[in-house]
């Protein structure tokens, strides 16, 4: 590719990122009713059959062009038409234009089914808010640029090749598998006055990230393998269960504490005779100090294969 071609490049995935920039900042004010000419429950209503067929068919718009074009099978064909580097800035922009023509032709249903004020007004505005961060924080955590397609194109118009990100759980994900859905959905829930209109983007929408999510998951484990599969099979989807995350905590700790017997052992090894105090002191301390943590017990086996209860008290 020319640099005049990787220039072009770069600037489209730049230009495709800053549309969807704009659109998600304006996304935030329609459903919140803040500082946009929109919302989701302005306009005058109209015949309400009527407003729910025009919005189920924009929510089904929205679900079908962001779960097919995120598909390989459409990706391969996809880019025999569009050059690699700007395929995924390609999906963000088709992303953001499909979200346009749902905030210029949605229809208002004003019924409220509920209606807040005071304290928890401000707590569900909040909590919108909170969702919107969610989802951009947990964007940043699985690689924000890689996410809208600014690092493809930024390695396109430095000539250099593509890789995969490899697979990483970092903080929150090692708890649940979809943060940012979590995110997602506490922002089209949290509403201080939940119309009809309103539910009804936020059960479309939720619907459509439960269905995504069984095609996405089936197409990470096809990508990543076992590694991912053993994930998702140990971790919640969305909701972090305690006993699950005091299991995990556990399995940590014996592996940190099985890494560290052999780590003492070598010492020890090393040191040759007259250093078996200087082992056993310090790393059975440890074990009581964690043993009182997670409220467990932990055995100690001789090669006898004897088991010795080390109690935390």
């Amino acid at each position: 590719m020319s640099s005049t071609g990787r220039a072009s490049v770069f600037a489209y995935g730049i230009s495709c990122y800053a549309i969807f920039f704009v659109t998600f900042l304006y996304l935030i004010g329609w459903l919140t009713g803040r500082l946009v000419p929109t919302s989701i429950d302005s306009g005058a209503a109209g015949n309400t059959p009527a407003a729910l067929a025009v919005d189920l068919a924009l929510i089904a718009l929205f679900g079908v062009q962001h779960s097919v074009m995120a598909r390989p099978g459409f990706k391969r064909w996809w880019t025999r038409v569009v050059p690699q580097p700007i395929e995924r800035a390609t999906y963000v922009l088709a992303t953001s234009l499909v979200l346009i023509a749902l905030f210029a032709a949605w229809q208002p249903i004003p019924f409220a089914i509920w209606r807040t004020e005071g304290a928890v007004a401000v707590a569900l505005q909040a909590g919108a808010l909170l969702g919107f961060g969610i989802v951009l924080y947990t964007s940043f955590l699985i690689d924000h640029f890689d996410l809208f397609g600014l690092r493809q194109v930024f390695l396109a118009w430095r000539g250099a090749p593509y890789s995969e990100k490899r697979f990483v759980t970092p903080q929150v994900y090692r708890f649940i598998r979809h943060p940012l859905y979590v995110g997602w959905m506490i922002s089209f829930w949290c509403a201080p006055v939940m119309t009809l209109g309103h539910a009804l983007f936020a059960s479309g929408m939720t619907i459509y990230i439960l269905i995504a999510i069984r095609y996405e998951e089936r197409d990470l484990a096809a990508a990543l393998g076992e590694p991912y599969r053993r994930w998702r099979d140990a971790t919640p989807m969305f909701v972090p269960l305690v006993r699950e995350m005091k299991e995990r905590r556990h399995a940590q700790f014996l592996a940190k504490v099985q890494a560290d017997a052999v780590q003492r052992t070598l010492d020890l090894l090393a040191r040759g005779p007259g250093s078996v105090e200087s082992f056993f002191e310090p790393f059975t301390k440890t074990l009581v100090e964690e043993c009182e943590s997670l409220a467990c017990d932990v055995w100690l086996t001789d090669e006898h294969e004897k088991h010795v209860e080390l109690e935390a008290s």
